[in-house]
């Protein structure tokens, strides 16, 4: 399925959002936002590995860099930069609920800047709306939140992925239902779950408030968490888990340099769609390339 990759910059919220938008040629009606490790940016060879696999199957998918590293092109996040970096991913998800919200006439879904005027959509400006550019294709009904369309769901690598955790919990504590929804899922690629050789100093004090379904991806050679003990902390989150042990990889999942993992991306996205219900929606499973 051909796609379409343009650079993205939504200025107009602090912290602003930055990176890398990708659209398939026909949506599924889903999001995924996807970012970087505590070393790493938007550039890095397995997330763009993943985005492939995930825009082939029809997901829309902003491949954003953090705030710490929109005001630094190196090195790591320092202990205050993660309340901003949580903010930064609540406004990437703000950032693509309005895209989903907002297709053009094509179906691709157009850059936040091409609709965003004081807070209102395009269907707000008088565009089509989303149920007539549906009935061009013939199922409005495979518009309904049921069936996938307005999902967003939050990944990141290391710690990326730590702060997308946090700030799911954050949400879960939420008095307003649509913040407690805004995810509605979370692929969690090399959990940090402690610095190396330093088990004692477990990262899970938010993982009893952890109300999101969550997939987890690990390699059985990573030095921040072997699977047992990656196991023994997932049993804290009181929401639907998944582990998927990748054998024999690292903390890189097999991307370090010009190396590749080529299967990895695939099997992600298949665990991914199984763990959420996608293989079985009637809506999604052919995008997919799944049987329902």
């Amino acid at each position: 399925m051909p796609t379409s990759v343009r650079d993205f910059a939504d200025s107009t919220v602090d912290p602003p959002v930055r990176g890398f938008l990708h659209t398939p040629e026909t949506s599924n009606g889903a999001a995924l936002v996807l970012t970087h490790g505590a070393g790493g940016n938007a550039q890095a060879p397995l997330l763009r590995a993943l985005v492939e696999a995930f825009t082939a199957a029809g997901f829309t998918v902003l491949r954003c860099n953090l705030p710490y590293r929109q005001a630094r092109s190196f090195g790591p996040p320092g202990p205050s930069d993660a309340a901003r970096d949580r903010a930064g991913l609540k406004n990437a998800i703000a950032c693509m609920k309005k895209i989903l919200r907002a297709p053009t006439q094509n179906g691709d879904a157009p850059l936040l800047a091409d609709f965003a005027r004081d807070g209102k959509t395009k269907e707000d400006m008088g565009a089509p709306s989303l149920s007539r550019s549906l009935r061009q294709g013939g199922d409005v009904d495979s518009a309904s939140p049921a069936n996938g369309w307005g999902k967003v769901y939050l990944g990141g690598h290391s710690y990326g992925g730590r702060q997308s955790s946090m700030l799911c919990a954050e949400l879960s504590a939420a008095s307003d239902p649509a913040e407690r929804d805004l995810v509605s899922g979370l692929l969690l690629l090399s959990y940090p779950l402690h610095p190396p050789r330093h088990p004692e100093q477990q990262r899970t004090q938010h993982l009893p408030d952890l109300r999101t379904p969550t997939l987890f991806v690990h390699g059985t050679r990573d030095p921040f968490g072997s699977i047992p003990e990656l196991e023994r902390a997932i049993k804290m989150i009181p929401a639907p888990t998944k582990l998927l042990a990748v054998e024999g990889a690292g903390h890189d999942l097999g991307f370090k340099g010009k190396g590749t993992n080529a299967a990895l991306p695939a099997q992600i996205l298949a665990e991914f769609a199984a763990f959420f219900g996608l293989s079985s929606d009637s809506g999604l499973s052919s995008a997919l390339g799944l049987s329902s």
